[in-house]
């Protein structure tokens, strides 16, 4: 504050951190009117600085020194006013150019204020001089007008404006480019060009770095010298030398006011700026931005709200829009290299085998052939099996940014509900006795308990064997979800499976917080186990329940025939009861007409019916849990049973997943289909929405199914057999996700219900070339009439569009509902094909007897005749493997798949750990893979929307099989060899030697870094390669057989279902592992283990009794011989049980196989000399 004329003036300072060469117009620094600074209570306005802007016209140039003393200079750049202020200031970001060039450092500029206390008043300008120091020259100081200042122009109440400045950029050619809103910018003719002009609006809060006492804006001494030598020099610097001796003086005065003013309110004790005691004083904020914003209350006395800058909590809602997943390829330090090891190898291969072939074994051409013929086979395979691999990628999601996309409050859904589409969840069972009634329960409870909105999730349960044990145990289920589900959300359980979490080994309170937790789980837990005795005991009680029954209907019997005097016999069908006393419709224990397998009317009951729209919360309950403010709704859950009647085809479990799709689309209709085994459970309750992330992400309507890896629990500890795949599952898998995407495994499959109709994606593309290198869009394919019964020539029967759905009204309005649900949300411009937000907010309609009728009528056995499901539309039929093929249908007309690999398993199951067992699985799966080759589902008459890499993909899946017939071979090679006296080669030469040394160097290395990408352990790489021996010597060789069987001579297949259920023992989980089940299936491999040990013991013994023994071809034959044993080892494990003991059938069978082998060998290797035996060409053993 200072006095000029008699009146007291404040100072507002806008301080500038640099010049950086930048032009301020100062006519607008000032508003034309009168405001009251609310904070200083001093008038402000252009009126109070007529007297400066008469001296200092349209540019003001300030001193970069001391921030208590502030200079301004006048238009001839000769003389500096000099005004002292220590009250704290409104500080404001501002700009200018001098006429000097040296001026590059912070700077002040000034504007002064009258105090309110001498308003209304007229002054001189001649009464008082100003308070100024000549910096230079002798010229005095001009003669101000007379200022007038009237208070009633001022208003208290209205907050301090936001500067508007304008401000302008000199560029490197000289020319000023405007970075200002306005147009009213006068520059001179020489910077003011109209193509210069870019809208700009500078907005700066004043920040403790950029405060006039900062010690951050004092240049060094050197340079507040060289500054103000340049400013006290006129025309830019250009002045007499008597000018340095005044200049040398300010700098002094300068200097010593610098270190001698410092303001004690704005200094702590430390000489450290006190930003918190700086923003108690001022009132100061941060400024506006999402990390702080005044709050309502605070908005009109916010300093920096202005006419042209309003602020509100809808400025900072809106969020930039957001990808919902992400995919990454694998690191190029581990990809590279692995695929230049593939192409290495690919060569040493090529050149091996031309080696191979130009070099053959004279001796043994025999050996020799079979030898060559083998390795190609395994080169071809391996090519097939290399190629999807080369490129593996990671995918990743955001479930933050799913949740503020469809579960936030928008203008679009105010009350923040889920616009999240619905999902309908499968889960197929056909017989209780091998997948127990207990397993299938969980199974449903977890998915009961998902982490997804109540009222879009819908669970469907088919029981293909129409068992009364199933039905009444999901009865039970229901009973135990009323208490198990809010439990689950009340305390964020994982896995919200009871049988599992109860099993899991540690601290069960870890990172649980609510202080009832203890308590609630212990009430639960013995829920829990009074729930497992009831389902363990249905059948017995269903027995018993059923015995009283039909003991009633034949007293009735017996008193009507009495009381007729009718001399017949007795004669009633032992049926099965519910507990209402009525018939079951389904299965009975004791099979008759209408009531057995294979022969039962169709069964649909909804079980839980739709939730409420809004939460329902519980209440205290003494007698249970507390589950106040917990919502306690369960979703839809529905009992289905197909209707079966003989002569009809009823397809196995893809017909049983088709008559799910057609009922759920009448009850439910979500549009997308969640499908699992009975024994495969929801381990992650968020896999749900990792799922809808791909699907409701940009670009998702063109994906067709979102697969999941298989986990397994139960498995032993070594996985002698293989049984968690994780080679298949994070290699291949992954792999296959680079590419079209993974192929449908069976289970854990999230569908879209749009593409399992068999309609074609929104955009699709198509490859030409040999190698699929040219893409281009595919065509949109019109539908055919229903009268046009020939298809087109020049189009894929698999591009036609599905036609025949069925006579269903009701089914058919449903398909454009559930391709409009489907859609991704249309928030950003690169979504195509989206729907609206908030179109999915509208409550389901409750269930009526009509609608149930008509789920009931899509069921029967005969709703299929004359349509194409099985065909084209759903799952298809006439494969055991019909999940493979009902992808490959999907990617044949141009879907993409994803692979979904979550940080927690989204999926957990039980796998056979049994030798037999697991075997059986196998063989089902080879058998189905040569269904596939043998039939129009063939990659090789793919169309062209198949990508070449993918269609490789699928031929390896149906060729895969018949690799047995080679591997089998190869595998008798090393004990031929050794029968012999001969081996593949002529002789171990450095050639043959550098070549094997080679290939398994570069197979060494590219398992590494396929370990490494795909995140598998070495062991489980041996392992799977162990059982791939295992399996293609046993499994795969009868899989071909049978499928050759099925082309040549029509013989159906038939598998019984993989058992679920586990060996009797309580004290050993893994019982099972230990039991010896003999089946066909073990007579190849024990036969090639026999031999090549028979072998082995022939070959030693005569080598040695040589008279020149040849130990190379011996060692040749010996180490191949010990590779097979090596891979079988699993296999002779298996076979020796829990007490290491073999049974009698492979005592047996070795015995037969030993006495067979050495008369077949001495009926082709007879004797040369009666007085000895003969060893293959070798010495002779007297006798």
């Amino acid at each position: 504050m200072f006095e000029f004329e008699g009146t007291l003036f404040d100072v507002v300072e806008f301080t500038n951190l640099r010049l950086n060469n930048l032009v301020v117009d100062m006519q607008s620094i000032c508003t034309p009117s009168l405001k009251l600074a609310p904070r200083t209570g001093c008038l402000q306005g252009n009126t109070a600085l007529d007297w400066i802007f008469d001296t200092v016209k349209e540019q003001v140039l300030i001193d970069p020194l001391d921030a208590m003393t502030q200079f301004l200079l006048t238009d001839d750049f000769r003389f500096l006013y000099v005004v002292e202020c220590g009250m704290p200031c409104h500080v404001m970001h501002g700009v200018c150019q001098s006429r000097c060039e040296r001026l590059d450092a912070p700077f002040t500029l000034l504007q002064l204020v009258p105090n309110p206390i001498t308003t209304n008043a007229t002054y001189a300008s001649a009464s008082q001089p100003l308070p100024t120091r000549y910096a230079c020259g002798e010229t005095p100081l001009r003669q101000h007008n007379p200022i007038t200042i009237n208070a009633t122009n001022a208003s208290a109440s209205q907050p301090l404006p936001a500067m508007p400045m304008k401000f302008a950029r000199r560029t490197s050619s000289g020319r000023v480019v405007s970075l200002s809103r306005d147009d009213d910018l006068d520059l001179s003719s020489e910077y003011n060009e109209p193509s210069d002009y870019v809208n700009y609006t500078v907005q700066m809060p004043p920040t403790p770095d950029n405060m006039p006492n900062s010690t951050q804006s004092n240049p060094p001494h050197h340079q507040r010298n060289d500054t103000a030598d340049s400013l006290n020099r006129p025309n830019g610097g250009r002045g007499d030398d008597h000018n340095l001796d005044a200049t040398t003086k300010v700098t002094d005065r300068r200097m010593s006011i610098m270190k001698s003013s410092k303001s004690i309110s704005l200094r702590n004790q430390t000489s450290d700026f006190d930003h918190n005691r700086w923003l108690f004083e001022t009132k100061g904020t941060y400024g506006v931005g999402n990390a702080f914003r005044p709050k309502d209350n605070e908005s009109e006395s916010f300093p920096y709200s202005h006419n042209d800058f309003e602020m509100s909590i809808d400025d900072f809602i809106s969020k930039p829009w957001k990808p919902l997943s992400r995919k990454t390829k694998v690191a190029a330090t581990i990809l590279s290299p692995y695929r230049i090891l593939v192409g290495i190898r690919f060569v040493v291969q090529v050149l091996f085998l031309s080696w191979r072939v130009k070099n053959p074994n004279k001796d043994a051409m025999w050996l020799w052939g079979m030898s060559v013929v083998c390795e190609m086979w395994f080169a071809f395979s391996w090519i097939l099996d290399q190629l999807p691999k080369l490129n593996p990628v990671n995918r990743s999601t955001d479930l933050a940014a799913l949740r503020e996309k469809f579960e936030q409050a928008s203008p679009t859904n105010p009350l923040g509900k889920s616009d999240l589409p619905g999902i309908d969840v499968f889960v197929s069972t056909a017989d209780p006795e091998k997948e127990p009634p207990l397993v299938t329960a969980n199974t449903i409870l977890s998915i009961l308990a998902v982490n997804y909105p109540i009222e879009k999730l819908c669970c469907y349960i088919s029981d293909d064997g129409g068992a009364l044990l199933t039905f009444e145990a999901m009865a039970e289920a229901v009973n135990f979800a009323q208490f198990w589900v809010p439990f689950c959300r009340k305390h964020n359980i994982e896995p919200r499976n009871p049988d599992s979490y109860f099993s899991i080994k540690g601290d069960p309170t870890k990172n649980k917080k609510c202080p009832d937790f203890v308590k609630d789980r212990r009430w639960i837990k013995r829920e829990y186990d009074e729930f497992k005795v009831k389902i363990n005991g249905l059948s017995e009680s269903i027995q018993k329940r059923c015995d009283a029954f039909n003991k009633r209907e034949e007293r009735k019997e017996r008193k009507i025939t009495k009381e007729q005097n009718l001399d017949q016999p007795i004669n009633i069908a032992k049926a099965s009861w519910m507990a209402d006393g009525t018939h079951w419709p389904g299965t009975w224990t004791f099979p008759c007409p209408d009531h057995k397998k294979g022969d039962h009317a169709g069964i649909i009951q909804v079980m839980i019916k739709f939730p409420e729209n809004d939460p329902v919360y519980g209440h205290m309950d003494e007698k249970s849990l507390d589950f106040t403010g917990i919502d306690i709704r369960l979703p839809l859950f529905v009992y289905v049973s197909r209707e079966k009647r003989p002569g009809y085809d009823h397809n196995k479990k893809a017909g049983a997943m088709n008559a799910m799709v057609r009922a759920s689309a009448i009850l439910s209709n979500g549009p997308f289909i969640l499908n699992l085994d009975c024994d495969h459970y929801i381990y992650n309750s968020l896999a749900l929405r990792e799922g809808m992330c791909f699907m409701m992400d940009r670009g998702g309507d063109r994906i067709c199914y979102i697969q999941f890896p298989q986990r397994f629990e139960g498995i032993d500890p070594s996985d002698r057999y293989a049984n968690h795949n994780t080679v298949f599952f994070d290699g291949n898998m992954r792999a296959l996700d680079g590419l079209q995407g993974p192929v449908y495994v069976g289970t854990g499959c999230l569908f879209r219900r749009f593409a399992l109709y068999g309609f074609h994606p929104p955009r699709a593309n198509e490859y030409a070339g040999l190698f699929g290198q040219i893409k281009y869009p595919a065509p949109h394919i019109q539908a055919q009439s229903d009268d046009d019964e020939e298809q087109p020539l020049n189009v894929h029967p698999d591009l036609n569009l599905p036609k025949k759905f069925g006579n269903s009204a009701m089914f058919s309005d449903s398909i454009p509902v559930c391709e409009f649900q489907a859609r991704p949300l249309m928030d950003h411009k690169s979504v195509k094909n989206g729907r609206p937000p908030g179109a999915l907010l509208e409550p389901r309609p409750p269930l009526d007897a009509p609608t149930v009728a008509e789920a009931v009528a899509v069921i029967a056995c005969w709703y299929e005749d004359k349509t194409e499901w099985g065909s084209r539309i759903g799952w298809i039929y006439g494969s055991v493997t019909e999940d493979v093929v009902t992808g490959y249908r999907m990617h044949n007309r141009g879907w993409r798949s994803v692979y979904c690999i979550t940080k927690q398993d989204a999926f957990r199951g039980t796998a056979p750990i049994n030798l037999t067992d697991r075997l059986h699985q196998v063989l089902r799966w080879a058998t189905g893979s040569v269904e596939i080759f043998f039939s129009r589902n063939n990659p090789f008459l793919a169309t062209t929307r198949l990508k070449f890499l993918q269609r490789i993909a699928y031929m390896n899946v149906g060729i895969y099989p018949f690799t047995s017939i080679f591997l089998v071979l190869y595998c008798f090679l090393p004990a031929f060899s050794l029968f012999s006296g001969h081996f593949i080669v002529e002789t171990l030469n450095i050639t043959f030697l550098s070549y094997l040394f080679i290939i398994t160097i570069c197979i060494t290395l590219i398992s590494l870094l396929e370990v490494k990408w795909s995140g598998i352990a070495l062991e489980e790489w041996w392992r799977n390669e162990q059982f791939w021996v295992i399996g293609g010597s046993s499994a795969h060789l009868a899989a071909v057989l049978q499928g050759l069987l099925k082309v040549i001579a029509g013989i159906e297949i038939s598998f019984t279902l993989t058992s679920k259920s586990t060996a009797e023992d309580e004290d050993d989980i893994y019982a099972d592992l230990y039991v010896v089940k003999w089946t066909s299936l073990f007579i190849v491999p024990l036969t090639i283990m026999v031999i090549n040990v028979v072998a082995l013991v022939l070959g030693f013994s005569r080598t040695v009794y040589s008279v020149i023994p040849q130990w190379n071809k011996f060692f040749g034959g010996a180490f191949f011989s010990f590779w097979v044993l090596a891979h079988l080892y699993p296999f002779a494990k298996g076979l020796l049980g829990r007490k290491g003991k073999l049974p009698t059938i492979v005592y047996v069978w070795t015995g037969l196989v030993t006495i067979t082998v050495s008369l077949l060998w001495i009926s082709i290797s007879p004797s040369d000399d009666t007085t000895g035996v003969n060893f293959g060409g070798g010495g002779n053993i007297q006798l």
